[in-house]
C-alpha cells in the first residue's frame, strides 16, 4: 500500500506522538509498504536523510505550545503531490493543520482515512487562556465533529476509547496500543551507566529516581519534587533526575531551589533520541505522577530497559500495570513518597516486578503494533472500496473480522477493539 501519514509533530521533535509515528513508519516499511510523511518544517530536521519520504510544509511555532509547530503554507503543493503518489489510505495524527489538510485531501481524492486520537484536550485547557475560552463541553463537541468525518479512529488505550465515546463519537474505534522498539532499550553495561553518571555529576552508589518526558504542567512532575523531602529523610543521598524539556522546566527548577533540594535534583534538559536508552539506565526507579497519558510509552520504555515503574493509578494503565506485580502504583500524590521508599527498601520485590514486566514488554512490541495498524488499514480500505457497503455506511459486519473482535489484555497478543456502531446503521 501507499500510505500517507499527516502529522504536525515528527522527528526531531521529542514527544510520545513523534515516537509513536516513527515506530509505526518503520514497521510499515518493514512490511513492504510505501510510507510518506507529511509534516511541518523544523529547523533541526535532517532534510537530506528524509528526501523522498518526508515532505515538510512551511510552519511556525504553535501559539499555545511553542515547542510544537503548525503549517502556514504549501497546502496546494501537498494536494498535487498526493495526487501523484496515489495514496491508498491517509492516516492523520493531529487535529490541527496537517490533520485538517489530510481530511481535505482524503475527501478530494476519495481515499479512505483513519485518525489516531493521541491527546485528550480536556487535560490541556489550562494552556489556552487558563481555561477561560474553551470549556470541556466545547472540546468534546469539537472532538466528535472531527473524528466522525473519518472512516475509523484509532485509540491508543481503552481510556481514550471511553473518552471518545463520552464525546459522542459513534464511528468505529480501534483500540491499538502503541508498541515499543525494544532494540533501543537494551540494558547498558555497568561501565556505560557509571560513565554517564559521572558525566552528569551523579553519585555512583546513590539511588536514582528518574522522570523522563515532556516537562509540562499535566505531567505533574511537581508532585515528585514535593515528595523528595520525605524520601530524603530516609534516603539522604537519593537523587531525582528529570530528563526532558518543556514549558514548566524553569518553574520546577525554582521550586527545587526554594525547597533546598537543588543538590538532589538534576534537570538534564532535552536529550537526543539516540541517547534516551542510556538515560533510562540511570534510574533505580522510573516515576510518573501523570494521569494525562494516552499511551504511556515511557512506562514501556522503562520496563524494556529493566527499570521498575512507579506510576499513578489511572485507566490508561489498566490491564498493563498491576501493583507489585508489573509495577508499583499509588492512588494519590500523598502516597508517592511512601511508594518510592517501599520499592527502594525491598530489592527482592523489585526484581520480581522487573521479571513480570517482561511479559508486558513482549505484548507491546513494535512489530505487533505495526501488524495491528496494517490490519486496520486493510479492513477499512476493503470496506471503503465496496460501494454497496459504502452507501449504507459501514455496517456492524465490518467489525466482525478476527483482528477487530478481540480486546487487548496482557495475557494475549496486542489486537484491535470494536467501537460503537455507526449512527447511520
Amino acid at each position: 500500500m501507499n500510505i500517507g501519514i499527516f502529522t504536525d509533530t515528527y522527528s526531531p521533535q521529542i514527544s510520545g506522538v513523534a515516537t509513536s509515528i516513527m515506530i509505526l513508519e518503520k514497521e510499515l516499511r518493514k512490511q513492504g509498504h510505501n510510507v510518506y510523511v507529511f509534516t511541518t518544517t523544523d529547523p533541526n530536521a535532517d532534510r537530506k536523510s528524509e528526501e523522498g519520504r518526508v515532505f515538510r510544509m512551511p510552519s511556525i511555532p504553535f501559539v499555545f505550545f511553542p515547542e510544537r509547530r503548525v503549517a502556514i503554507a504549501g497546502m496546494n503543493k501537498f494536494i498535487r503531490l498526493v495526487g501523484e503518489l496515489k495514496l491508498d489510505i491517509i492516516h492523520t495524527h493531529t487535529e490541527f493543520s496537517l490533520g485538517l489538510l489530510g481530511k481535505k485531501i482524503a475527501k478530494k481524492y476519495h481515499i479512505p482515512s483513519i485518525h489516531t486520537y493521541h491527546t485528550m484536550y480536556v487535560d490541556y485547557l489550562h494552556y489556552i487562556a487558563k481555561g477561560k475560552i474553551l470549556t470541556p463541553s466545547m472540546v468534546r463537541k469539537m472532538t466528535r465533529s472531527f473524528c466522525e468525518s473519518y472512516s475509523a479512529v484509532i485509540a491508543p488505550t481503552q481510556k481514550v476509547q471511553h473518552h471518545l465515546e463520552e464525546c459522542g463519537v459513534q464511528n468505529y474505534i480501534y483500540t491499538i496500543p502503541t508498541g515499543t522498539d525494544l532494540s533501543s532499550f537494551k540494558k547498558s553495561s555497568d561501565e556505560q551507566v557509571a560513565e554517564l553518571k559521572l558525566k552528569l555529576g551523579l553519585k555512583l552508589d546513590a539511588p536514582v529516581i528518574l522522570s523522563l518526558g515532556r516537562v509540562a504542567h499535566e505531567k505533574n512532575i511537581d508532585a515528585v519534587i514535593m515528595a523528595m523531602p520525605e524520601i530524603l529523610a530516609k534516603k539522604p543521598d537519593a537523587q531525582l533526575v528529570v530528563v526532558g524539556d518543556g514549558p514548566v522546566r524553569k518553574d520546577l527548577e525554582k521550586m527545587a531551589e526554594m525547597n533546598g533540594q537543588a543538590k538532589n535534583i538534576l534537570f538534564t534538559g532535552a536529550v537526543d533520541w539516540q541517547e534516551i536508552g542510556n538515560y533510562y539506565q540511570l534510574g533505580d526507579l522510573f516515576v510518573s505522577a501523570s494521569t494525562s497519558e494516552t499511551q504511556g510509552l515511557t512506562y514501556f520504555e522503562a520496563m524494556a530497559s529493566g527499570v521498575p515503574v512507579v506510576a499513578k493509578q489511572d485507566e490508561s494503565i489498566e490491564g498493563f500495570l498491576t501493583n507489585e506485580e508489573t509495577a508499583f502504583l499509588f492512588k494519590n500524590d500523598h502516597q508517592l513518597a511512601h511508594t518510592i521508599l517501599h520499592a527502594l527498601e525491598h530489592p527482592q520485590l523489585v526484581e520480581r516486578v522487573i521479571a513480570s514486566a517482561d511479559q508486558v514488554v513482549e505484548a507491546m512490541s513494535a512489530e505487533q503494533f505495526g501488524l495491528n495498524v496494517e490490519a486496520a488499514y486493510l479492513e477499512i480500505k476493503a470496506y471503503f472500496e465496496d460501494k454497496e457497503k459504502l452507501t449504507n455506511r459501514m455496517k456492524p459486519t465490518l467489525i466482525r473480522s478476527k483482528i477487530a473482535s478481540q480486546v487487548f489484555s496482557i495475557s494475549s497478543n496486542t489486537h484491535v477493539r470494536k467501537g460503537r456502531s455507526s449512527r447511520h446503521d
